[in-house]
């Protein structure tokens, strides 16, 4: 019930159906984030695209000026010298038949895949288990890449990946409710502009249709679409 009674008083401090700034609505986000642990701030879009078509795709890779606060745990593909860089990198796992073995035992402790192309035949067999849980790696997003060492780089320091779902609604976190304001805002910011350019050929009309700014626990707070750069 407290839980119940927290996400009342959160409504009640803001109208829904206002739509802020991006700085209004990250101050507002931060203030109804009350639970217990260090809440995740995610931004919700709602685009006029049909993923089902390949020129209204919208899929990339962020890398966010701040951080996403998230300890990202990175496997990668790769053998010799480049197996090297990618644990002098900081990648958690690395491996190649080795760890196409652990994935198809079901044993999966880690949130970002990237593979060395001369991989991807053997990780192309893994698609039906990494598929399903978005890890599959993918040329688009920078997950599969010779430079290895950058791509754990940067998966730990503040990746963030995003793709439309069929409903053309993107999901994409974009730090925690412990940041500070400004740089919240800034991720914020930053990921916005980064979809408003990259709209795909095929979108008509107005592209970014509806943007919503949550924490784990608290309401969604409209953000004002004009206020993308």
């Amino acid at each position: 019930m407290a839980q119940g009674k927290r996400y009342k008083a959160a409504l009640a401090s803001f109208d829904r159906e206002t739509e802020y700034s991006i700085k209004d609505a990250v101050d507002l986000v931060k203030k109804n984030a009350t639970a217990k642990f260090d809440e995740t701030v995610e931004l919700a879009l709602n685009l006029g695209v049909d993923p089902r078509h390949a020129d209204q795709m919208v899929r990339g890779v962020a890398n966010l000026p701040n951080g996403t606060g998230r300890s990202v745990r990175v496997a990668v593909f790769a053998k010799d010298a480049k197996a090297d860089e990618a644990r002098e990198a900081g990648a958690d796992v690395v491996g190649a038949e080795d760890l196409a073995e652990q994935i198809q035992n079901g044993d999966m402790p880690f949130d970002r895949v990237i593979a060395t192309p001369d991989m991807m035949p053997l990780v192309g067999r893994l698609g039906k288990v990494l598929g399903p849980k978005g890890l599959m790696p993918n040329p688009k997003v920078g997950t599969v890449t010779p430079n290895v060492a950058q791509a754990v780089k940067d998966s730990k320091g503040g990746a963030v990946e995003y793709r439309a779902e069929k409903s053309g609604i993107v999901h994409a976190g974009v730090g925690k409710a412990s940041f500070d304001a400004d740089k919240l805002a800034e991720n914020v910011g930053f990921l916005l502009s980064k979809i408003q350019k990259e709209r795909p050929t095929g979108a008509k009309g107005t592209f970014i249709q509806k943007v919503t700014l949550s924490s784990t626990m608290g309401p969604g707070v409209k953000i004002d679409t004009a206020d993308i750069a």
